[in-house]
């Protein structure tokens, strides 16, 4: 291809789970779009051991998939469904979620971040109005009359009438935007351990609270889970030089003792940071996902609330579609940002006021939490409205 400027409805800087699903969903418009992504995943195959970047993905998102076509694909490779969830801290005070419960099928699904992405990327392929450019990646970005005009690494240049910035937390898009965020960073480092084990549960995933950081099961099959372990930066990177014998000792020592005879297969770690943009939308860009907020991971809503953001952009750009209106006015990009920010925004606090309410061991902090964790497992209506807000129902 030359390298004259292209043109296209929509650029999409990004082409992860949050990128490619926004382009499945609106592959059908028949706008013209243009995913750019730096890496492309590697190949499914089904002996292969499961990544340590694991999604927990809401009935929502799974609804979300299945509309973009990609969920038929992503289950004949592999996801795992949960039907419990439970959170503790000392033994008795406890809150318990069930499927049965809500009469629901699942709560959720644990599902590799890689394979959401190849899933979805099956079905961009099937879309001749969409073109995935990878490996490509943006190297600057000048927006004008007509949108905004992109100047990619491999030296092309792009215009495009919206731009949707869906690159991640440290987004590139963003910052050529002039766009900036609140951020911090947490107390905590985050620790990722693929696990076998001879007694897992492979329908619950669970959360014991520690003044420390919440250790953390998500279930991954039969005798196959993953461990995440929050702690203090050093505590971490101590754990993270152990090798695999040495760290599973260190789990048998601080984990409950749940999971029988376990092996570490594999593990990493990642800092906790809190990022969110001062705007989602500045003249033809639109953040959607980590470029726009992360969140911390310790209720596992971080993909669930960009795929929250793409579904209501959809919406919107569809409707105006319909109406035979501009995709891409600024009003209708104000309603995004309206509709998402707010509620983005609740979720982080939400999540900030539970890590610093079980981040010590104040003692009648202590007490206050448990009996707050046991009145919650006996609050009836009030506990199905919470854990159907968690799920999108």
């Amino acid at each position: 291809m030359d390298k004259q400027q292209a043109q296209c409805d929509i650029a999409i800087v990004g082409g992860g789970m949050v990128g490619a699903l926004t382009a499945a969903l609106l592959a059908p418009t028949g706008l013209t779009i243009r995913v750019i992504e730096a890496r492309e995943p590697s190949l499914f195959t089904p002996e292969q051991p499961a990544d340590l970047r694991v999604s927990a993905i809401s009935a929502t998102s799974v609804r979300l998939l299945e509309q973009a076509g990609a969920w038929a694909s992503i289950i004949a490779m592999r996801a795992w469904p949960y039907q419990c969830l439970e959170a503790a801290e000392l033994d008795g005070f406890y809150t318990r979620f069930s499927a049965e419960a809500l009469e629901c099928d699942y709560l959720g699904y644990m599902v590799e971040n890689r394979i959401i992405q190849l899933g979805l990327w099956q079905v961009l392929a099937k879309h001749p109005n969409v073109q995935l450019d990878c490996p490509n990646g943006l190297n600057n970005l000048h927006q004008n009359n007509h949108g905004a005009k992109l100047e990619l690494t491999d030296g092309q240049q792009v215009q495009a009438k919206l731009v949707l910035a869906c690159d991640g937390a440290e987004s590139l898009t963003r910052q050529l935007a002039g766009i900036g965020v609140t951020a911090w960073d947490y107390r905590q480092h985050c620790m990722l351990i693929s696990i076998e084990a001879d007694a897992l549960e492979s329908d619950t995933t669970w959360q014991q609270f520690n003044a420390t950081g919440p250790r953390a099961f998500l279930p991954m099959g039969e005798k196959r889970g993953s461990l995440v372990w929050y702690d203090e930066k050093e505590r971490i990177k101590a754990l993270s030089a152990l090798d695999n014998t040495a760290l599973a000792e260190q789990i048998k020592a601080h984990f409950p003792p749940r999971m029988g005879n376990m092996t570490v297969l594999d593990k990493g770690s990642f800092p906790l940071r809190r990022r969110h943009a001062n705007q989602y939308v500045k003249g033809a860009v639109v953040l959607l996902g980590d470029a726009a907020h992360t969140i911390n991971p310790l209720a596992g809503q971080g993909v669930n609330l960009g795929f929250k953001d793409v579904a209501l952009l959809n919406q919107l750009i569809q409707q105006g579609l319909e109406a035979k209106l501009d995709f891409a006015s600024p009003e209708r990009l104000a309603r995004y940002q309206r509709g998402r920010r707010p509620d983005n925004l609740l979720m982080q606090s939400a999540m900030d006021v539970c890590y610093h309410t079980f981040s010590n061991d104040f003692l009648p902090l202590k007490v206050l939490r448990n009996l707050g964790l046991k009145a919650a497992e006996h609050s009836g209506p009030l506990k199905t409205r919470v854990m159907k807000y968690a799920m999108g129902l």
